[in-house]
């Protein structure tokens, strides 16, 4: 018969064993969350502010399909795995558009090596044609063409702005994590940097250059 104390004693073995696996499982869950905290909070020196705002509220990039420029099906959730600094404008492109899309252009080609871990988006957000004079320029990007509709119920502008007027940050985990203040021109852009640079040197020990699985999206 068994011995009902060896029983009890088993019984507790194997309970302390699944809590501590339970527990393992939950750290292992928890540890890209922790780098995402620290990356937000921890990167910004004492005494000193984000020139972005931070988004406390964490919205994963949505599972929004769209085309590229060459009319291929994409994805916006496939973009995740790299730092993203992107726009959103109609395919026409204003002045505010353009200069949006050079200072995305300037601000990546500044981060010298670090640049491959930066991406350069911009989402389209109606069915505008691009104008061709735009199209050499945007050999480097990444272009989408999603719904505005999709996207305003994930981007969110600043009070009294409108969804095309500011720069937007999302991590390589794929969270929204900074709104860049509207009209930026050339002396603004080089806080932006400021930011970028100390984002990039908080998640060196953890984010590389290149996704696992390649964006099926516009570049």
């Amino acid at each position: 018969m068994p011995n009902p104390q060896g029983v009890a004693q088993d019984l507790a073995r194997r309970t302390g064993s699944g809590r501590w696996k339970m527990l393992l499982l939950f750290l292992v869950c928890l540890a890209p969350i922790v780098a995402s905290y620290f990356t937000y909070y921890v990167v910004r020196p004492e005494g000193r502010r984000n020139f972005g705002e931070l988004i406390s509220e964490q919205r994963p990039l949505p599972d929004l399909a769209g085309v590229n420029l060459s009319s291929q099906a994409g994805n916006l959730k496939a973009l995740h795995g790299q730092w993203l600094l992107l726009s959103v404008a109609g395919g026409e492109c204003n002045e505010s558009c353009s200069r949006n899309l050079y200072l995305q252009r300037q601000l990546r080609e500044s981060l010298g090596k670090e640049k491959d871990r930066v991406d350069w988006v911009w989402l389209i957000s109606d069915d505008t044609p691009v104008p061709d004079k735009l199209l050499p320029v945007l050999k480097e990007a990444t272009v989408l063409r999603v719904p505005l509709r999709g996207l305003s119920d994930w981007l969110v502008p600043a009070s009294g702005q409108q969804l095309a007027d500011h720069l937007y940050l999302v991590d390589p985990m794929g969270n929204w994590m900074m709104r860049f203040p509207p009209n930026l021109d050339i002396s603004s852009a080089a806080k932006v940097k400021r930011d970028l640079e100390r984002l990039l040197r908080a998640s060196a020990s953890w984010d590389k250059a290149g996704r696992a699985v390649s964006a099926d999206a516009g570049k």
